[in-house]
């Protein structure tokens, strides 16, 4: 009995290997060529560039770092219960608009912390409330807000819902829903069991998108119907995930960050056929 047992149950731990193993997902595209890289020791959550400066997120910290010579030229640091998690920033005009939440607490709530670029003062700070998830994005492009409201499994996650439900919605001037879409089952498949830690447009009018992980960008556009995203390719890059911004000034050219290295990383990524 005992040995039939032992049988069955090594039997069934097999099966769910062999499972995993034809259910596993492919390899990450090798990485695009590196520019650069600054150290910073900021650089935990994103990175966001003006072209002159990068700006590398922590969750309750920014540093400003010279493109040109690496330097340090401003730092801010905010106090940790009123700034838990900021995730990502990308500048606007003289200011540094970062999206921010109350991760892994739940009930998730969400703001939109702004900065003047040239001291790193705050602002001021627009309060989003209850959402759909947390905000881990927000992105200018056309004229409006672009944000990712990102949902987990388990840590940080509300209960019934999982990294299924990330989104990407369009906001108006005042940071009110316009309109909202999924991401492809496909991406979510290789976010899971985080969510999307980083969006930006990009300069060829496509949506680059990275996970909390994989080192990988995931090029995405709006659907002509329906809503759910498309996807239309995946690149390589140099760095687990987490936020990423394109640089104003130089052409194809990402900014991400090695987390747990401490660094910011420029990536020249090839343009799509």
């Amino acid at each position: 009995m005992i040995l039939r047992l032992t049988c069955c149950i090594g039997l069934a731990a097999l099966g769910a290997t062999a499972l995993r193993a034809e259910t596993a997902l492919p390899d990450s595209p090798p990485p695009a060529p590196v520019a650069m890289r600054l150290k910073a020791v900021e650089a935990h959550q994103g990175a966001a560039s003006d072209g002159t400066f990068i700006y590398a997120i922590d969750n309750d910290r920014i540093g400003k770092y010279r493109i040109a010579t690496g330097e340090r030229v401003a730092q801010w640091q905010g106090e940790r219960r009123l700034y838990p998690h900021m995730n990502s920033c990308t500048v606007v005009g003289t200011e540094l608009v970062c999206a921010a939440s109350n991760y892994p607490a739940v009930p998730q709530t969400s703001a939109v912390e702004i900065f003047d670029t040239r001291t790193l003062k705050h602002l001021r700070s627009v309060s989003l409330g209850f959402g759909p998830g947390s905000l881990t994005v927000m992105d200018r492009h056309q004229g409006k807000w672009w944000a990712v409201y990102a949902n987990y499994e388990g840590k940080g996650g509300e209960p019934g819902r999982d990294y299924r439900y990330t989104m990407l919605v369009r906001m108006d001037d005042a940071f009110r829903p316009e309109a909202s879409w999924a991401f492809p089952e496909a991406v979510l498949a290789r976010m899971a069991p985080k969510s999307c830690s980083g969006l930006s447009w990009g300069p060829d009018g496509l949506i680059y998108a990275t996970g909390h992980d994989r080192p990988e960008v995931y090029v995405l556009r709006l659907p002509e119907a329906g809503s759910r995203l498309e996807l239309v390719a995946t690149q390589g890059i140099a760095t687990p995930g987490q936020a990423i911004d394109w640089d104003p000034r130089a052409a194809r050219r990402l900014w991400s960050i090695g987390r747990g290295a401490g660094e910011i990383v420029a990536s020249d990524m090839p343009a799509l056929p």
